[in-house]
């Protein structure tokens, strides 16, 4: 029979094996910004907007609010439609007016989260054409400071700096932004709630900032599109812009319709200090 002291010593080290386990699990959760992250998805949006506009309206009468405005682009109903996102982040850049002369002549809408320094500062007349063609403009911070990372006055000052300057170039005050790398926590979630700005994640990315193949980037996209989805592009790489007519013609031959963020939530509103997927 063994000892009292040999069973003792084979759990402790078990237990010291599966601490060890645990500790590496937490450490790769961490750094992987995915602790405790919670998404809302746009159909749940519409869903829970649609139910309350059904219970009642200020004139007494049903209805589905499920309208949409899209700028000067038209309306859309995602409830019924087969919706999708197309979104870029980053810009803009000396890329973005060939971007927006085929958003143009495709009548396709986006949603823009823009950088500041070096961005919004060297190309304000794109920030304001944006905004003028129907498109959303949103934030991508100043600086592209990881957010995870900085302290609290450090993260307030990387997302109230372009909310003012895409203000003042469009006289919109962003209500939505990207974390840079996508990576957030209960603090910026806070301080975004403070501010007024919900979080914007995506469904479908490209890994363009690792190629300029046109054609693959292209794949990808379609390969990983659904509907609802939010399409996450940089229209900063020189492979991106030209894979957009591509990717808008063979998705709208699959029947989906382009929408801004908005739209892809509307009845619903996106909700400050959220996050949606």
């Amino acid at each position: 029979m063994p000892s009292l002291t040999r069973k003792m010593t084979k759990t402790g080290t078990r237990l010291r094996v599966l601490a060890t386990f645990a500790a590496a699990a937490s450490l790769t959760l961490a750094l992987s910004g995915c602790t405790k992250l919670e998404t809302e998805s746009p159909s749940s949006v519409r869903n829970a907007a649609g139910t309350r506009a059904a219970r009642t309206d200020d004139a007494g009468a049903r209805t589905d609010g499920t309208q949409a405005r899209a700028g000067g682009l038209g309306t859309v109903d995602c409830a019924h439609a087969k919706c999708i996102a197309l979104t870029f982040d980053a810009g803009p850049s000396e890329n973005s007016a060939r971007l927006l002369d085929i958003l143009k002549e495709k009548q396709v809408p986006a949603t823009f989260f823009l950088l500041g320094k070096r961005h919004i500062d060297t190309y304000p007349e794109l920030v304001r054409r944006m905004a003028d063609e129907g498109h959303e403009v949103a934030s991508h911070t100043w600086t592209h400071k990881i957010l995870t990372d900085a302290e609290p006055d450090e993260i307030r000052e990387e997302l109230e700096r372009p909310n003012k300057e895409i203000e003042r170039l469009t006289g919109e005050r962003p209500a939505l932004m990207r974390p840079p790398q996508g990576r957030t926590d209960d603090t910026v979630h806070r301080i975004s709630r403070e501010l007024g700005l919900a979080e914007v994640l995506w469904t479908v990315t490209a890994k363009d900032y690792k190629t300029n193949d046109s054609d693959l980037i292209t794949e990808r996209v379609l390969d990983q599109s659904s509907r609802d989805g939010i399409i996450l592009l940089h229209d900063i790489y020189d492979g991106t812009v030209p894979a957009v007519p591509g990717i808008i013609d063979a998705l709208k031959k699959r029947g989906y319709v382009f929408v801004t963020v908005p739209q892809l939530l509307a009845p619903g509103k996106a909700e400050p200090g959220k996050v949606y997927r």
